[in-house]
This record gives C-alpha cells, sequence and structure tokens, in this order.
C-alpha cells in the first residue's frame, strides 16, 4: 500500500461541497491544512465562509466521511478555525472561473 500523502487528501476532498454554493471545499479555499500522523491519522484544519454558517456541521460530517472511505485513513478530525478569517481571494483560479467570477 502506497503512504498515504496530504496531496492525496487534497485531491479527495475535491468530492466535498459546500451545500450552499456549487465549488468543492479545495477550490472554495476553505482547507487550510492537512496533517497525517500515526500512518493514516487525519486531521484538516479548514474554516467556513461566515461564522454563522448553517452547514458548518454537514460539512465536516461530509469530510470525515469522505475521507474515512479512503484507503490508509484510520480515523480523520476536522477542526474549524476561524484564523485567518475567509475571504474570496482565497477561492482557486478553477473555482473562480466555475463561479463566473472575473478577476
Amino acid at each position: 500500500m502506497a503512504t498515504l500523502t496530504s496531496e492525496d487528501v487534497m485531491e479527495k476532498l475535491r468530492n466535498c461541497y459546500d451545500p450552499e454554493i456549487p465549488l468543492n471545499v479545495v477550490d472554495l479555499g476553505l482547507i487550510y491544512g492537512v496533517t497525517i500522523e500515526n500512518e493514516g491519522d487525519v486531521t484538516v484544519e479548514m474554516t467556513l465562509t461566515a461564522q454563522g454558517c448553517p452547514s458548518h456541521t454537514e460539512i465536516s460530517r461530509d469530510i470525515r466521511q469522505t475521507l474515512l472511505g479512503m484507503e490508509g485513513v484510520n480515523n480523520c478530525k476536522v477542526n474549524v478555525v476561524w484564523d485567518p478569517p475567509w475571504t474570496p481571494e482565497r477561492i482557486s483560479p478553477e473555482g473562480r472561473q466555475k463561479l463566473g467570477i472575473e478577476d
């Protein structure tokens, strides 16, 4: 079995979406970091577009379930952080194109 990498995790997270915005959490710029410890314990540091986001539980659960379905992931923890705050500048170029945002 290949060693699990943060790049593998980030690619898998492209399957997770904010239900209010038609864009995955990676291209939306919500993922601040991925840590892998003990060969399979994954921690995702993420934020949301707003502190009162009603979808935070759904997004976190989707991320956990998606990653726990990956080969090599034994445990998954999702930490929601607010610093630095999310801004639309965090949206990837691909995400901007999908949303029709001009630079």
